[in-house]
């Protein structure tokens, strides 16, 4: 009697690719698929995401659903767990009249600053012109700036 392992090992690889040559001429691939659910921003032309800007009405409107969803799933695990539920509006006013964060905080400086002294030491190496690096900071800054 033979052995069954090559029969099995033949088997194998003629089947991994049949189904290879299948899912090649397939309706596409599984990773085209990502990103189209629901839950996923959809793209624009160019492939970027669109999304509104965080200033624009759009995107306030946005921010302000997001944080009654949020809060409405918190005031509905407070009530089942027998507290006393939240006032969504009334969170929801306090919360968005709250002043938005320093546009710079120290950190965020310090550590532009620190990009800009590593790139003009790279500029050096480089025998270029040394950048001025407040001047750098502050343009560094104000791209970040919504």
């Amino acid at each position: 009697m033979q052995s069954v392992f090559p029969i099995v090992v033949f088997g194998a690889v003629a089947f991994s690719v049949v189904m290879s040559i299948f899912f090649l001429l397939g309706r596409g691939s599984a990773y085209d698929e990502i990103g189209k659910g629901g839950l996923a921003p959809e793209r624009d032309a160019s492939g970027g995401w669109h999304l509104p800007a965080p200033n624009s009405p759009a995107g306030r409107a946005e921010r302000e659903l997001e944080i009654r969803q949020m809060l409405s799933a918190r005031s509905e695990r407070m009530r089942r767990r027998g507290e006393p539920e939240l006032d969504i509006e009334a969170e929801v006013e306090r919360l968005l009249a709250e002043e938005p964060p320093p546009a710079h905080e120290a950190g965020l400086t310090e550590e532009v600053r620190q990009l800009v002294v590593a790139r003009n030491e790279r500029r050096a190496r480089q025998g270029l012109e040394q950048l001025d690096v407040d001047s750098e900071v502050a343009r560094t800054l104000a791209e970040l700036e919504p």
